[in-house]
């Protein structure tokens, strides 16, 4: 077992009214997982994301990370833990406007003082990794969403995680992009990676393994399926 939530809950206030985001869950999740999250807007699958990946804490339960009980650490240890254990790939890429591909990936590296040298090393290894070894010194402005995606995906891999959070990575791009995205994290589960994905696109869903679905803060249907290959584009 990599990570594993036992009876968290998440309230937030707003208003004077208590938001119950999420409602006591119990879930599990285990090495070279592929799990989807899916779910109304307001279910609770973006407030699972962040309370699962440390950059929320909860209100009440317990959340072990590697056999580490890590629910009650501070926000330092929290930043530490992710920059080692966790990667993460977003909707919006998050990619620094003036930065070049390679730079742009070598930034959990800074984080974690690796040199120069090193970084410059790793972040070229992951881009030819995700196909983008002709791109290092492009800016994102020079580059396709798809290809911005696929170095937010290599930042997301340079640390080496045990686990990689994906937030609708799909979400703003066009369909010959997101199948290469949806290709690419296949490729990646494939060689190990555990991945833990939200979605609301059922057709994305569909590459993983097992499917979770949120309401009002409760999972409502977890369940193995067949995962499907996407198509070759």
């Amino acid at each position: 077992m990599l990570l594993s939530l036992q009876n968290v809950s998440k309230l937030y206030t707003l208003g004077g009214v208590e938001i119950r985001a999420l409602d006591g869950i119990s879930i599990q999740i285990d090495r070279g997982e592929f799990v989807a999250i899916m779910g109304p807007s307001g279910s609770g699958k973006s407030t699972f994301l962040q309370v699962a990946s440390t950059l929320a804490v909860p209100t009440s339960g317990s959340i072990t990370l590697n056999e580490r009980e890590v629910s009650a650490y501070n926000e330092v240890e929290r930043a530490r833990l992710r920059n080692k254990y966790i990667g993460f790939i977003f909707q919006q890429f998050n990619l620094l406007a003036r930065t070049t591909a390679q730079a742009n990936v070598e930034l959990p590296l800074i984080y974690a003082k690796v040199s120069a040298s090193e970084r410059a090393r790793r972040a070229k290894e992951m881009l030819e990794l995700v196909g983008l070894s002709d791109r290092v010194r492009n800016t994102p402005a020079q580059l396709s969403g798809g290809q911005q995606q696929r170095v937010a995906i290599a930042r997301a891999l340079v640390n080496n995680p045990e686990l990689v959070f994906a937030d609708e990575p799909t979400g703003n791009l066009d369909s010959k992009s997101g199948e290469d995205i949806k290709n690419l994290l296949t490729k990646l589960n494939k060689q190990g990676r555990t991945i833990i994905m939200v979605t609301h696109e059922l057709d994305v869903a569909e590459i993983a393994g097992r499917l979770i679905f949120f309401r009002d803060g409760k999972i409502i249907s977890d369940k193995k399926q067949k995962k499907k290959q996407g198509k070759k584009v």
